[in-house]
């Protein structure tokens, strides 16, 4: 299940468990949004407003932090005509908690999810053969030098 989102005059797209960064909001604690738009698991999308009044978006704040530094410099040549400025804005670290479904949304249980050290490691048939198939290719890579030389002979 996702929603869409406003704050700060932008839309984002949003997931349980997500950690979003979202234009300055002077709020602490948790914070409620209603969404635009909400999908639920089924595929069924909601974006009636009549709909959505019953749905909430519920986020904790994690914290504020400055984005990167814009530098504003203007100038106009032969006429010594410069101005320098700079602008930094602020933004605050949102996690989404729960999206509250309205009436009618169906909800999959969530299924655990593999770790990542599961999903990089090979199994374990995998393994043995690409080191079989490596010495393989690199005697080949050897022997392929040498032919050369051969023919050019």
């Amino acid at each position: 299940m996702y929603a869409i989102i406003r704050t700060g005059g932008k839309q984002a797209k949003v997931h349980e468990g997500d950690v979003i960064d979202v234009e300055h909001l002077r709020a602490e604690g948790e914070v409620g949004f209603t969404p635009l738009l909400l999908v639920d698991d089924a595929g069924t999308v909601f974006s009636q407003r009549e709909v959505l009044k019953g749905a909430k978006v519920v986020a904790r704040v994690m914290g504020d932090s400055p984005g990167p530094k814009v530098e504003i410099f203007k100038y106009k040549s032969k006429t010594g005509y410069r101005r320098h400025q700079g602008h930094r804005q602020r933004y605050t670290t949102l996690e989404v908690i729960r999206i509250e479904a309205p009436e009618g949304a169906k909800r999959n249980p969530s299924e655990p999810k593999p770790t990542e050290a599961a999903a990089s490691t090979p199994a374990v048939g995998e393994a043995t053969e690409r080191a079989a198939d490596a010495p393989r290719e690199r005697a080949s890579a050897a022997k392929a030098p040498a032919d050369r030389k051969k023919k050019e002979s």
